[in-house]
């Protein structure tokens, strides 16, 4: 990350386009607290980072609610999909006859289906 920082700078420096501007590296992170400077770059994680990309020390409280939204739609949908494709596996189970009548796993059978050899 060191090397590809200074190649940047380098490009940045000889392209004549900005040779006057202030050229900051930044390693962000989106959470954490690990905030530090290394001569070449700095860390900022968590509040600090959110701050320094959009100006607001409280933006990093700000994502939680639609995040937590976005999770809890997403949540929902697996659950579902979850329960669909259980139910399925279920049902091709019994097809398969791989119970036994009092709805136990017939081993002989299972182990039959999933690894005897095809003529």
């Amino acid at each position: 990350m060191v090397s590809n920082f200074q190649k940047a700078k380098r490009i940045l420096q000889t392209s004549g386009s900005n040779k006057n501007a202030h050229i900051e590296f930044v390693n962000g992170c989106c959470y954490g607290r690990d905030n530090r400077e290394f001569g070449t770059y700095s860390k900022y994680c968590g509040q600090k980072f959110w701050e320094f990309i959009s100006g607001d020390p409280n933006l990093y409280e700000e994502l939680i609610e639609p995040l937590e939204h976005s999770a809890k739609q997403r949540s929902d949908e697996f659950k579902r999909e979850y329960e669909k494709t259980f139910c399925r596996l279920v049902s091709e189970f019994r097809a398969a006859n791989l119970a036994k009548e009092d709805g136990t796993i017939n081993w002989r059978k299972l182990v039959q289906f999933a690894s005897k050899a095809v003529p």
